[in-house]
This record gives C-alpha cells, structure tokens and sequence, in this order.
C-alpha cells in the first residue's frame, strides 16, 4: 500500500516520487522488490476460500498480478487521478482488452480516425469477426458527434492528440455529447501523460496508455495501463485476467522506475521538442511543421486549454522530394534514428504515410503539396547536437 494512503492530496511532481512505495513494509527499502511468482501458497483453507471469493483484492495467482504489478497500478492511479489501475502487457493490449470489455455483438463503437492503426485493425478485423460495428470519425468533430451517436453506439474511442498528424480532439464537447446519451468514453492518452492532460478532471471514463512510451521511458519494456473509476474495475480486470493478459514484473518494476523521473524527463522533452520545432518552421525544406504547442498550428487554442504541458513527439510535412533525396537524408541520422516507438530517452525519425490507416479523413491536408511526413521525438541529447544532425540531414538531402 502506498504511503500515500489516506493523506492529502500532493502535488504532481511529489506523486511521481512517492505514488506505489511503502518502503517500512519492505524492510525500509526504497523501491518495491520484483517478485517473480506464478503459484501463490495460502497456509489454511479459510485463507484459500477468501481469496477465491475475492480474487481481485489481494495476491492469488501470478496471472492476477504481483505486489509489484499492484505497486505499479496504484501508483499510476494515483498520479491519473483514477480511482483503480491495470496493467497489460503493452499499450496495445490495454486498448484491445478495454474495448473487449464493453462491447458485444450488435454493438457499435465510434472510433477517431486518427487512431494508432494497430487499433483500427482490430476494430476491422476481431470486432467486425465478433458482429460489433464500427464507424470513423473526424477528429475536428467536437460535439457534433452527437449527431453520429446511435441506439446501439457503447462507446467512443479518443486519441489526442492523435499520434501521427496531431489533431487536438475537443475532449471536454465529446464527453458532454457522450454522457448526454449514456455512452462510455475511452481515451489513448499516451501523448499526454497522466501529467500534461487530466483525463478524469475532463470527464473521461477510462484513460488508456502505452506506458512502454513515457512511463518506461527508457526504450527497454513493453507495458500498458488502463486507469478507470471504481465501478468500471472489476469489469475491466476481470476481463484482462480473462484473455490472458500479465505483464511480467520485471516491465512493472521498469515502468514504476520510469515514473520517478516522469515529470523532469517529461519537461526536458517537451521543452527540446518545441525547440526544435521552432527552428524546423524555419527552414525552406519543410512545407509546414505539426506541433500542437505551437501557436500557428490549429490545435493548439485547444491544446492551450486542455493541457498542461507537451512532450517530445510531433511532424513535419516535407516539401516534395524525391525518394533518393529522402534516403540520403535519414540513412546518414547520427541522432535521429529510424524506429517505430516513442517516449524513450533517444532522439527518433520516421517517414509516415497516414493515407494508408485513415478512411473519414484526407491526407494530405488541403494546400500541401504532399511532400513526405516526417514523424519525430525529441529525445534527451542536447539541443544544439539535435539541431546539427537535422542541418546536416538537410544538406544530404539538398546534395541529391
């Protein structure tokens, strides 16, 4: 149990810190210790039947979770705002398991299209294979969604900003159109953290993350995290213990030790980021740089409201080139590696092409000339290193 435990509420940069540890339970050591367990013993059989009545409230098999998976979750909880946490075997398996838990057959979701295409293909695929209809929808839509919203319609999936074009969603609007007739809302908040966006405080019912991101931080586990209120819990738990899913506790240790240092990494990327996205509006190269925090880009009135903070991953629309030129910029990164994760502490670039995982929406957006996308994080290597690697790109690219 967290020593946090009943007190009054702290701050967010004391959360990240103290959130999950009760080192006197531990013999005063600072860290939870890993426990690598599968069979749990239970030394009477009153012992035995309690815990089968109630599995979900204590240590009763490995699969359930370890005192280090409950350390993790009630940490993440806590700094969430929720009330409860699970933790899954990767951001991706918290999103398949939560949209399991709700829907059925005959049902129907709404899903933004912009969502992280791993998603869309299980809604096209294992949804549609269960009879459960989905439908996409712009980002922009706001409270028009009401207008979308059917008898049937369980939920509406939200990811802003989205993680390849960035819209900003107008949460609080979709929510409000959702309570109104009864319909849960799920939101991926891997971009926002449980520090720069308040999913609860905006009327979210379940906030999703790929704590492989910013929670590990550290480009070396998978993990998901799916934070909800009470009466969502056991639903939701239960399917997860359900379908199998366990994160080993080794990634529950690495995510609680990526939480410790969340809010200063969180800031240094953010802050880089927004640099290097100032400097990149700048260059002949680019036909138009996707930043949410910057004040020219069109979500950032949202942005400014919503959020508290931003992180290292944002876009930039290249104009045309050709393919040769685009190669002889990114083969030759020294910084900016290519790669399909984000949130770590290294610098990453990647050619994207949303056209291919988006149906309600175009892309490329009116007035491109539709150059390539370049998808990048700013990761913790200095500011002016980052720079010269991306000038030297430029001039790669300029040569061909």
């Amino acid at each position: 149990m967290s020593r946090n435990k009943g007190k009054a509420p702290k701050a967010p940069k004391t959360q990240v810190t103290t959130a999950g540890r009760d080192p006197f339970a531990n013999f005063g050591i600072v860290n939870p210790p890993v426990y690598h367990a599968s069979t749990v013993l239970f030394k009477t059989l009153a012992d035995l039947n309690d815990a089968v009545k109630k599995p979900f409230d204590g240590v009763y098999y490995g699969r359930f979770g370890t005192p280090t998976t409950f350390a993790f979750e009630e940490a993440v909880a806590e700094i969430a705002g929720g009330d409860k946490a699970i933790a899954t075997s990767s951001g991706l398996a918290a999103i398949t398991c939560a949209l399991t838990a709700f829907l059925k057959s005959g049902d129907h979701v709404l899903m933004v299209d912009t969502v992280y295409q791993p998603t869309r293909k299980f809604c096209d695929e294992m949804l549609k294979g269960f009879g459960i209809e989905t439908t996409y929808y712009d980002p922009l839509i706001g409270g028009d969604i009401a207008q979308l919203i059917r008898d049937n319609t369980k939920l509406i999936f939200l990811e802003s900003p989205g993680s390849l074009t960035f819209e900003v969603q107008d949460v609080p609007a979709i929510v409000a159109a959702a309570k109104a007739k009864g319909v849960l809302t799920l939101l991926d908040n891997t971009w926002g953290t449980p520090l720069n966006f308040k999913a609860f405080d905006k009327g979210i019912d379940i906030s999703l993350e790929a704590a492989t991101k910013y929670i590990v931080g550290h480009a070396d586990a998978m993990l998901g995290i799916i934070i909800c209120r009470e009466k969502h819990y056991k639903q939701l738990k239960s399917t997860v213990v359900t379908l199998g899913n366990s994160p080993g506790p080794d990634d529950c240790y690495l995510g609680l030790r990526g939480l410790r240092t969340l809010d200063v990494r969180l800031a240094r990327h953010g802050e880089t980021g927004l640099q290097l996205a100032k400097w990149l509006e700048s260059r002949d190269e680019v036909e138009r740089v996707i930043h949410p925090a910057l004040p020219n880009d069109p979500g950032y009135p949202l942005w400014k409201r919503d959020f508290t903070g931003t992180c290292g991953l944002f876009a930039m629309i290249l104009k045309p080139v050709s393919d040769s030129a685009l190669a002889a910029m990114l083969d030759e990164m020294d910084l900016f590696s290519m790669g399909f994760s984000w949130g770590g502490f290294e610098s990453l670039i990647l050619p994207i092409k949303p056209e291919y995982c988006r149906t309600e929406t175009p892309w490329p957006p009116a007035g491109s000339k539709g150059g390539p996308l370049l998808r990048l994080h700013a990761g913790l290597e200095d500011i002016d290193d980052l720079i010269a690697d991306l000038e030297a790109g430029f001039a790669r690219l300029a040569a061909t």
